[in-house]
């Protein structure tokens, strides 16, 4: 959308906003919307809902636009933000959830999670020198490009905090990390012919075959435990 049809938009529920209030938002880095070749502004829809929340928590909770930053950052990165009075306003980002099956949640939410280490280990309930363990044997790392964690080190984290309540260590974990890049390795072959293909339909498609092949490993995976642990018991 241009500026004027963002104005448009958010006229009948903002009646005080106008093209500088946007513009001047934007100045302050609370919206940042792409450019066109000829420099003219573009907004999204996440770019709309970003500013609806600026300028619902501005108009109903009165809050300073350093605070309401701090609010986007936490969104941005997957987190809820700090609750507030009254009727708290629309959020651009949903939360990823945690009650989803592993094999139902490979759709990229978790891994757009983004945790501090004191935020993974507040979340996790988890002690230091079991985050430091796993780091060490391979088992978990920081995301790539920064020093944030993501989701999927946050389920990491808690199972072997799990297995850890039975005495198993986090060196014992490793051969998790080595059977993951096996199926990793095998969703390579499929979807790297995918990836050479031109076209932008071709780039979804490889995604789509990525997410399907992990799913299947996942469930694999646990039918083959469930299976072991069955001849176990008898």
């Amino acid at each position: 959308m241009t500026i004027g049809e963002v104005l448009a938009v958010l006229s009948p529920e903002f009646g005080d906003v106008t093209i500088s209030k946007i513009r001047f938002l934007e100045d302050r880095g609370l919206v940042e919307p792409e450019r066109t070749a000829a420099g003219y502004r573009k907004f999204s829809t996440r770019d709309v809902e970003r500013l609806r929340y600026v300028l619902a928590a501005q108009r109903d909770h009165y809050l300073p636009l350093k605070v309401i930053r701090e609010h986007l950052d936490a969104m941005d990165r997957g987190l809820e933000p700090p609750p507030l009075p009254g009727a708290e306003p629309r959020v651009p980002q949903v939360v990823p959830r945690d009650d989803v099956p592993a094999a139902d949640r490979f759709d990229g939410r978790a891994a757009s999670l983004r945790l501090t280490r004191a935020e993974l280990l507040r979340d996790s309930g988890v002690e230091e020198d079991l985050l430091s363990a796993l780091e060490g044997f391979g088992v978990l790392a920081p995301a790539p490009g920064g020093p944030w964690y993501d989701g999927e080190a946050l389920e990491v984290l808690r199972s072997a905090a799990a297995l850890a309540s039975f005495g198993i260590e986090a060196r014992h974990l490793r051969m998790f990390r080595t059977a993951a890049e096996r199926e990793v390795g095998l969703a390579e072959q499929v979807v790297a012919p995918l990836q050479r293909q031109r076209g932008g339909e071709s780039a979804t498609r490889a995604e789509d075959v990525a997410r399907e092949i992990s799913a299947a490993c996942l469930r694999l995976h646990a039918a083959l435990v469930a299976s072991a642990l069955g001849r176990l018991a008898g």
